[in-house]
């Protein structure tokens, strides 16, 4: 292969080819070396030094392709006493990754893979191991994320919901900015103060210009907004309501089935098994005739699951109101049903639902949803899915912000 046609290819300015190490047919090893020696750069610290020499030492790192083979950079670098901190450095170079030994371009290549495959993918078709490539990610999500999401961005509109991302309760709160559909902040737990960290982070002008938030009713997080978010409108969304509703159901199906097994029903435990029970969580303009037939029988054979549905659907009215007055006068009138009937699991929902009345109004005025932020949950829960879970919680959080978030290459380019 000419020196030539690899130089054309490699293309890195004020360096030369010196020569072909070694080269098979899977590898190319080329030693590099400046066209003029330039000022050293500390590694250190990022300064000149003219003073100091320490000696050198050759360094190798892989570069993209050159004719589909691996090719490996052999480059001397010098070392120098640090005068601001006494410790040896090796000098810097501008295409060269600081920790790993690898070109800048063949790490954002790797960067880029990561971002539509899993790690583990990427590093087979690059013929790197899985260590490798997470720690080249890693370098380069933290280098973006200190550019682009430090200070916090802002955000007018934003939706509040957390993710598990282990087992034993453990989980990721995420902050969306409902505008862009993306995921501007996230830290671990759920508790008031991990919330306040953001709003603390983006400071009290950003706070004041925020005029709402979807939240899933936690009152941590309310707790947390009403003591930043002062302007902001406070919404429990509907589809985190509908999750409450279709909850509240499924556990009297529940009952029931725990019920009619003790008691050998087998034709009430073969209409409301689990297989069943996606029916009972559709709404009934949805559901085809067949199963409009099968709620019917289940119905008229079972009363708790009969009054359920009524609850359920009743409730689901309320989003038919036309202002919010409106929709309150509807709601204290279904909480006071649910609360005089016999389905406990209602019982507890409506007494849930009276204490955040006001939150659950809001959505007439601002019909803002965290369904968003559900969304981006369920991409976040299938990203953890193909990684088979991940060990560092900091890099499954540069991971959301990558896959779902300001980092993400094909939405916001680098």
């Amino acid at each position: 292969m000419r020196v030539y046609s690899i130089k054309k290819r490699l293309n890195i300015p004020a360096y030369k080819i010196t020569g072909v190490i070694s080269e098979n047919k899977t590898e190319i090893h080329l030693r590099l070396e400046p066209y003029k020696r330039k000022p050293f750069v500390c590694s250190g610290c990022g300064h000149i030094h003219k003073t100091g020499y320490h000696g050198k030492e050759e360094s190798t790192a892989e570069d993209l392709p050159i004719f589909e083979k691996r090719a490996y950079l052999h480059v001397t670098k010098r070392r120098h006493v640090c005068p601001n901190d006494s410790q040896t450095h090796i000098e810097e170079v501008s295409w060269l990754n600081k920790w790993s030994r690898t070109t800048k371009r063949f790490a954002q290549k790797v960067n880029r893979l990561t971002a539509i495959t899993t790690n583990q993918e990427a590093g087979w078709f690059l013929g790197l191991d899985d260590e490798a490539v997470y720690r080249i990610d890693k370098e380069i999500l933290k280098a973006q994320y200190n550019l682009k999401l430090v200070p916090p961005p802002a955000a007018i509109n934003i939706s509040v919901d957390e993710v598990s991302y282990k087992k034993y309760h453990r989980y990721l709160t995420n902050v969306v900015d409902a505008d862009e559909r993306a995921v501007i902040w996230n830290d671990r737990g759920r508790k008031t103060e991990v919330l306040d960290r953001y709003y603390a982070g983006i400071g009290e002008d950003n706070c004041k210009r925020i005029e709402s938030v979807a939240l899933d009713g936690a009152r941590t997080f309310i707790s947390s907004t009403n003591k930043y978010a002062v302007n902001a409108l406070i919404v429990y969304d509907k589809f985190h309501i509908i999750q409450k509703l279709n909850w509240a159901v499924d556990m009297a199906r529940k009952q029931e089935l725990r019920t009619a097994r003790k008691e050998n029903n087998k034709e009430l435990v073969d209409l409301i098994n689990c297989k069943q029970r996606f029916i009972l969580l559709k709404k009934k303009s949805n559901l085809t005739d067949s199963q409009a037939h099968y709620l019917q029988r289940l119905c008229e054979i079972n009363e708790p699951i009969y009054k359920a549905m009524l609850l359920k659907e009743s409730f689901l009215k309320l989003y038919d109101s036309q202002s919010p007055e409106e929709a309150q006068s509807y709601l204290e009138s279904w909480i006071i049903e649910a609360l005089a009937g016999s389905v406990e699991t209602f019982k507890l929902i409506a007494a849930s639902f009276r204490d955040k009345m006001h939150y659950i109004i809001n959505w007439f005025r601002k019909k803002i949803s965290s369904a968003i932020s559900e969304g981006i949950n369920n991409k976040i829960k299938r990203l953890k899915r193909m990684a088979y879970g991940y060990r560092d919680v900091e890099y499954f959080k540069l991971k959301i912000h990558q896959h779902c978030g300001l980092l993400n290459p094909r939405r916001y380019p680098q």
